[in-house]
């Protein structure tokens, strides 16, 4: 499964792309060709690594739409305390066109529920052991956590014991 699989993602964006093309939808087309770039530097940076020119695999495509998204939803946020509506609107748009490459996002209850059997999993019994839990978290659910919003259920779970 591995190599397929590694091949979906970069398929996908691909596809799209060929697709917002004939459509002219600009946003869309220009939000796809920054998620391509920022896979083909990765590539690139990992040849340098490792000199294997294989590419980034999905989960490093994860990583990076995460980021995307990430950053977006910061810029959103400057844009609309700044009272850049529109701004702020175009972020969104491009949060949305990068989401359909994400796997769903998991809610409260799974959440939580993920955080306990990383907890379980790692043997983790005090804050000390946040970075296991946390690396835990990543290897199983890349893409489907707010990473900025684990760090304190994390917290608080290892605290309560």
């Amino acid at each position: 499964m591995g190599m397929e699989r590694e091949m979906e993602m970069r398929e996908r964006v691909n596809t799209a792309l060929k697709q917002a093309m004939r459509d002219k939808a600009t946003v869309r087309l220009s939000t796809l060709r920054l998620i391509n770039a920022a896979i083909k530097d990765q590539d690139i940076a990992a040849r340098g690594e490792t000199g294997d020119d294989s590419g980034v695999d999905d989960t490093q495509v994860l990583a990076i739409l995460g980021k995307m998204t990430r950053q977006r939803q910061e810029s959103a946020r400057v844009y609309e305390e700044g009272g850049r509506l529109d701004l702020a609107e175009r972020e969104m748009e491009e949060i949305g066109v990068i989401a359909e490459f994400l796997p769903r996002q998991l809610d409260e209850g799974e959440t939580e529920a993920a955080v306990d059997a990383a907890v379980s999993a790692t043997g983790a019994t005090s804050i000390r052991d946040m970075g296991k839990v946390m690396a835990e978290l990543k290897a199983r659910h890349t893409g489907q956590l707010d990473l900025a919003r684990l760090g304190p259920l994390v917290k608080n779970r290892l605290c309560a014991g």
